[in-house]
């Protein structure tokens, strides 16, 4: 998925078969308790909220679907590196007849925009080495007037077996298969995510493990220092 010069439709079916499993794993549900805590702070304003390293936008959509049904206010936008994935994103939320905003950016060379109650990030740790996936996190909490998400992979054996056996039940693309297994051979394990989050200064972070083989790293500003 990171290879330069990928061919775009290869690229496309990679991102749609992402898509399906995240869909199947429900990874962005594990988003839904924090944006119902800031739609409580905030009942009179619109959320902003930003996805980063969003992919072919199934986050963003899902995101936007739930202020949807619970009539929450929301303003989702999702950022990339890839123009592909970007042009994607914006075309899939189209005839979705989803208002998102997708933009450009890489998260790790540049300062992300600030403006934004929520900054989440799904499946992106796992691409980075230990320290640009610090430079990630103190740069989402540096731009997040509240609070930031992470979730992703745990680096262990069982996770690399769904991993094999769900890339290849639910994509038909060659990259996803190889991709998959490799994403689990780099992922972080538990004790890893606490160190990176205490190297990012992020006093009082909170790291939640649940199915499948997955964790959500949660930081707000006012976190307790413990």
């Amino acid at each position: 998925m990171d290879q330069p010069g990928l061919d775009p439709q290869e690229h496309q079916a990679a991102l749609l078969g992402l898509a399906r499993i995240n869909a199947l794993t429900r990874t962005a549900s594990c988003f839904s308790p924090a944006i119902r805590r800031l739609a409580g702070l905030y009942p009179s304003r619109r959320l902003r909220i930003l996805d980063v390293a969003c992919g072919g936008g199934d986050t963003v959509r899902a995101i936007s679907r739930l202020g949807r049904r619970e009539g929450i206010d929301l303003e989702v936008h999702g950022c990339d590196l890839s123009e592909e994935a970007v042009a994607l994103a914006s075309a899939a939320a189209q005839v979705e007849g989803i208002e998102a905003h997708f933009f450009q950016a890489d998260a790790i060379a540049a300062p992300l925009p600030s403006g934004y109650h929520l900054i989440t990030s799904s499946l992106f740790l796992h691409h980075l080495k230990q320290s640009d996936a610090e430079t990630l996190l103190r740069s989402m909490a540096a731009a997040t007037l509240d609070q930031l998400l992470v979730h992703d992979l745990i680096r262990s054996h069982l996770d690399l077996v769904l991993t094999w056996f769900g890339t290849r039940l639910l994509s038909r693309s060659p990259i996803v298969h190889i991709d998959g297994p490799l994403s689990v051979g780099g992922a972080f394990q538990l004790d890893e995510v606490a160190d990176l989050a205490a190297a990012a200064g992020l006093a009082g972070a909170q790291i939640s493990r649940f199915w499948p083989e997955r964790f959500l790293l949660s930081w707000s500003r006012d976190a307790p220092s413990t």
